[in-house]
């Protein structure tokens, strides 16, 4: 019997990536805690939390397009890390997708096949 080994998965199930990478979880074997984050929403410690965790900052996991990143100003060099942040709990769309945390870390798994090493047990 396998350890428990517990998988929170930030998901939209609209996104086919995000369904993508929840199939390849199940199909090793794990059932993931889901979070539907476009109806749950983020706090800030939540997202700062996140983002420390993954080791990125809220640009590079701002989502650009079908959001309203662009008329936010989000998308100008000038938007700070605060103000993407802000947004981000506001819209909560503003976060791409999906995120997958587990026992080996926090990523963005876009493609789909990043969640693999999320997987794998340790060395």
């Amino acid at each position: 019997m396998r350890e428990p080994f517990d998988i929170t998965v930030y998901h939209n199930p609209a996104c086919g990536t995000s369904r993508n990478s929840l199939a390849l979880i199940r199909a090793a074997g794990h059932e993931p805690n889901v979070v539907e984050y476009l109806k749950a929403g983020w706090t800030r410690p939540q997202l700062e939390s996140l983002f420390a965790r993954m080791g990125v900052s809220p640009r590079q996991v701002l989502r650009e397009t079908g959001s309203p990143a662009a008329e936010l100003g989000l998308l100008e060099p000038s938007a700070t890390d605060a103000q993407i942040l802000d947004a981000m709990v506001a819209h909560p769309i503003l976060v791409n997708r999906p995120i997958v945390v587990t026992p080996l870390g926090a990523r963005l798994t876009r493609p789909a096949e990043r969640v693999a090493d999320l997987l794998a047990p340790r060395p």
